[in-house]
C-alpha cells in the first residue's frame, strides 16, 4: 500500500478541510489556516465551487435526464458527492470516479457506496491519460449512451492551458451526442486578493494550482452548447432561491455536446 506522508501538507486534504471534511491532518489544517489568515475567502470559494458541483448534477438529472456521471479529478469524499446528488434523485445512476492520488485512493472505499439500483466505481489513472479514462470508464458506463464528464476544480493544476483545452477535448471526443461538461475552475479577473493569496501559495514549493482568465475556461467549453447563464461565477449559475450570489474567483459552466 502506498505510504502517505502526514508531514507535508497535501492540497486536496487542505480543501477538504475547509470544506468542513474530517480526512486532513494538522499540518494541512496549519496550512489552510495560513491561507486563510492571507484571505479568509478562500473558504467561501471552495464550498461555493462544490455547492456548483451539486447545483449543476441536480440540473443534468433532473432537466436534462442524464444518468451516466464520468468525475475526474475527484479529490477526497467530503459532503454532496456526486454519486450521492445524483442517485438521491435517480436511483438507477451510474457514476465513475477517477482520480489517481495515492490519498484519494486510499478513501476509495468512502465513495464506492451506491443504491442498489446503480453503480458507483473508482478507477485510479492520471488526468493526462484520457483514453485509459475513457477505456476504465467504459467497464461501469454505456459510453454509447449521454454522459457527464465533472472537471471540478482540476484543470488548474494543468499548467499550459493548450495542454488542459486539449484533455478536455480528447475526454469529450468519445463521448456521444447529448453528453455534457460540468466544468469550474478558479478564475482571475474578480478577486485580486484571491489572486495574490493564490500566486503567494503557489511560490512556496506546495503542488501550484493556477488561476485562469475568464475567456481561457470559457474556451474549455469549445464546440459545446453552453446551458444559460453560460460561464459565470459560480454563485450566480442557477442560484438557489434566497441564497447569497456574490461573485467570487471561481467560474463555472454546463455545455452539451451537439
Amino acid at each position: 500500500m502506498t505510504q502517505i506522508d502526514t508531514s507535508v501538507p497535501h492540497s486536496a486534504r487542505i480543501w477538504n478541510y475547509w470544506l468542513g471534511g474530517k480526512d486532513n491532518y494538522p499540518v494541512d489544517e496549519a496550512a489552510g489556516d495560513a491561507y486563510t489568515a492571507v484571505f479568509p475567502g478562500i473558504v467561501t470559494i471552495a464550498r461555493s465551487s462544490r455547492a456548483f458541483l451539486g447545483r449543476s448534477i441536480r440540473y443534468l438529472v433532473q432537466e436534462a435526464g442524464v444518468r451516466q456521471f464520468l468525475d475526474v479529478g475527484t479529490g477526497l469524499p467530503t459532503v454532496d458527492n456526486t454519486h450521492e446528488v445524483a442517485q438521491s434523485l435517480a436511483p438507477e445512476a451510474r457514476i465513475v470516479y477517477v482520480d489517481n492520488d495515492p490519498l484519494v485512493l486510499a478513501h476509495a472505499r468512502a465513495l464506492l457506496t451506491s443504491t442498489p439500483e446503480g453503480a458507483t466505481a473508482y478507477e485510479p489513472v492520471s488526468l493526462f491519460e484520457p483514453e485509459q479514462i475513457i477505456e476504465a470508464a467504459g467497464k461501469t458506463l454505456d459510453l454509447t449512451r449521454p454522459t457527464a464528464l465533472i472537471l471540478s476544480g482540476i484543470l488548474g493544476h494543468v499548467a499550459d492551458c493548450e495542454q488542459a483545452g486539449e484533455l478536455v477535448r480528447r475526454l469529450m471526443d468519445p463521448l456521444p451526442s447529448g453528453s455534457y461538461l460540468s466544468l469550474n475552475e478558479g478564475s482571475r479577473g474578480t478577486d485580486p486578493a484571491y489572486e495574490r493569496a493564490q500566486d503567494a501559495y503557489n511560490e512556496t514549493g506546495a503542488v501550484p494550482y493556477f488561476l485562469r482568465p475568464v475567456e481561457q475556461i470559457e474556451a474549455f467549453f469549445e464546440g459545446l452548447e453552453l446551458v444559460d447563464p453560460g460561464v459565470v461565477s459560480v454563485p450566480l449559475w442557477h442560484p438557489e432561491p434566497g441564497a447569497p450570489a456574490a461573485p467570487v474567483g471561481q467560474h463555472g459552466g454546463l455545455g452539451r455536446k451537439p
